[in-house]
């Protein structure tokens, strides 16, 4: 299985890509930045040099030419502004689900934010992220040619993980390990009965797979 991720040298992404590719899948990263090459080759991850914030349609789908899942990891990052907001947490999320339906690519998983809402209210910049990535997540919602899943952690720690999370529609607030978010991301990544699911994430006492196959109805 090949799978390319958006925003590789994210703390989840790297650990989501050394992941992967210790189960024997093949994974490409995009990253903005040559130096973070390295980073990438370590986790065993292919590093592809792009920047999402201008590169156009045809240019990202062509590296998402023959991958049977993309997975949007991407942020702007907490020392951003709100300008970036926009243009990484929404329109490059946007850019990368335009891209992936060109290249016929199905699987499409994103990681985005509990709270994320397009009407979220609010002039702060914590306000204008949780509304980039709501009007993101709304805009993935809406293309037929995805099979999509959002997935929503709550607040992210780098607590070892467990291994045990709580995976639902509505999990209520909490705290979990980048790890475990990463464990379930590789879950979901060829889990596509999940498709279409909009679920929450935090941590909890269910095991990572038999948390993703209760939400996939398994």
């Amino acid at each position: 299985m090949r799978t390319v991720i958006a925003g590789g040298h994210g703390q989840i992404a790297l650990r989501l890509e050394h992941l992967l590719s210790a189960r024997g899948d093949e994974v490409a990263g995009i990253i903005r930045k040559a130096e973070q090459g390295d980073d990438l080759r370590r986790a065993g991850a292919e590093p592809v040099l792009l920047d999402l914030e201008s590169a156009s349609v045809e240019e990202v789908a062509a590296h998402l030419q023959g991958a049977d899942a993309a997975v949007f990891a991407a942020g702007a990052g907490p020392g951003s502004g709100t300008a970036r907001k926009d243009t990484v947490d929404r329109g490059a999320a946007v850019l990368f689900a335009d891209a992936a339906v060109r290249a016929r690519v199905r699987r499409f998983v994103v990681v985005s934010s509990m709270g994320a809402d397009p009407a979220h209210e609010g002039d702060e910049v914590f306000d204008v992220y949780l509304r980039a990535k709501g009007e993101a997540d709304a805009y993935v919602a809406r293309q037929d040619a995805l099979d999509w899943t959002i997935l929503r952690p709550g607040a992210l720690t780098n607590d070892a993980g467990t291994g045990l999370v709580r995976l639902e529609a509505r999990t209520g607030r909490g705290t979990v390990p980048r790890d475990d978010v990463a464990a379930v991301l590789a879950e979901l990544v060829d889990t596509s009965a999940t498709a279409g699911l909009t679920l929450e994430l935090i941590s909890g006492s269910t095991p990572v797979s038999v948390a993703v196959k209760s939400v996939a109805g398994n």
